[in-house]
């Protein structure tokens, strides 16, 4: 019954976050754009260099578009070595851990979050917009269900295509 009540709490917050009304982002995929395309893309991929991301980009054969590829780091939030703390105790982990999640999400610095729908031991993902792998580690280790070992994190560098949204 906790569990149900836990993972209908941060779907509703999972939904409130991604119902909120974005600020449109320049989207960094050229589709017949009269200007000099290369000069576009150089300019988006040395303002992410400058602020310490790593790049790449590639042409889509099909659409002959230029995609820029951005690394992020996506990190797994598995079960961790004290899950024995009291109902009261784990609701408010939980309620913290949710608290810290949605800030990593206003500041800029977590894209994504959510718990994984079975009872396993990978209990859910949070995808990081960081420059560095230390950043996205020291972001992730405040979480306060991290800090009380009620989760632990594993954390892997994530390619995606920049601007891209999730279908």
């Amino acid at each position: 019954m906790e569990r149900k009540l836990i993972f209908r709490l941060f779907s509703l917050l999972v939904i409130v976050v991604s119902c909120k009304e974005q600020p449109v982002k320049e989207v960094p995929v050229l589709r017949n754009e009269p200007q000099n395309k290369k000069s576009i893309i150089s300019d988006i991929e040395a303002e992410l260099k400058e602020a310490g991301y790593l790049t790449m980009n590639y042409v889509d054969e099909k659409t002959k578009d230029t995609v820029i590829m951005q690394q992020y780091f996506m990190t797994f939030l598995k079960s961790g070595p004290n899950r024995d703390q009291s109902k009261a105790e784990a609701d408010s982990l939980q309620k913290l851990h949710l608290e810290h999640l949605g800030r990593m999400y206003e500041l800029g610095y977590a894209d994504i979050s959510g718990p994984f729908g079975d009872d396993g031991d990978i209990r859910g993902i949070t995808i990081y917009n960081t420059p560095t792998l230390k950043m996205a580690d020291s972001l992730a280790n405040l979480d306060p269900m991290v800090q009380a070992g009620r989760l632990e994190i594993e954390l892997h560098p994530w390619w995606a295509a920049k601007g891209f949204p999730l279908r």
